[in-house]
């Protein structure tokens, strides 16, 4: 018999970390030093991670996975490699691939909300699905206008910081809101 518990600790840990990452943002939202350009890095190859093991298991109890899921997370680890090889490139990486990870990110996310809403619940399901729209717009509006994003980075910072604590917590609650699936394998 395969037991396990109901509780998402990858989750847990990411949302923590996304918490912390966001705070430091907001502490020091013009100026990315070298070591949170890394930790952006580490987060998003984690997130990337993340998205395709959800690919995986979807795949595995429906027969089918978001493919949107599975490029999601490839462009995720990409750009998390792409912070953590060069970090001194890290203003460019987030003016430029960072709307990218967001839109990405968040078009996987809605993508799948269905089998959210199945798996995690109702409540879960209508918070991702407000996170995932505000970051749908903060990335179309960061990819609309990339230069402005670029000298406005303290701004751009501010934002992206309480986005990055609004994913935190959407992955907090998704760590608490771990159910079985309704159905058998």
């Amino acid at each position: 018999m395969n037991r396990r518990s109901g509780f998402g600790w990858l989750e847990l840990i990411v949302g923590i970390l996304l918490i912390v990452l966001g705070v430091l943002t907001l502490v020091f939202p013009g100026s990315m030093l070298t070591g949170l350009i890394v930790i952006y890095g580490l987060i998003a190859v984690v997130m990337g991670i993340l998205d395709i093991v959800e690919y995986v298991k979807l795949e595995r109890y429906t027969g089918f996975g978001p493919t949107v899921s599975l490029i999601s997370g490839i462009i995720s680890v990409m750009c998390g490699v792409m912070l953590l090889v060069y970090p001194n490139a890290g203003k460019w990486v987030l003016s430029l691939l960072f709307p990218i990870w967001f839109i990405t990110h968040c078009i996987s996310r809605l993508a799948h909300l269905d089998v959210i809403r199945i798996m995690k619940g109702k409540f879960y399901f209508y918070f991702a699905l407000v996170s995932n729209i505000l970051g749908l717009i903060l990335g179309i509006l960061m990819i609309l206008s990339p230069m402005l994003s670029f000298l406005t980075l303290q701004i751009i910072g501010y934002v992206v910081a309480f986005y990055l604590i609004l994913l935190g917590i959407e992955s907090i609650v998704a760590a608490f809101g771990q159910r079985k699936p309704q159905w058998r394998r």
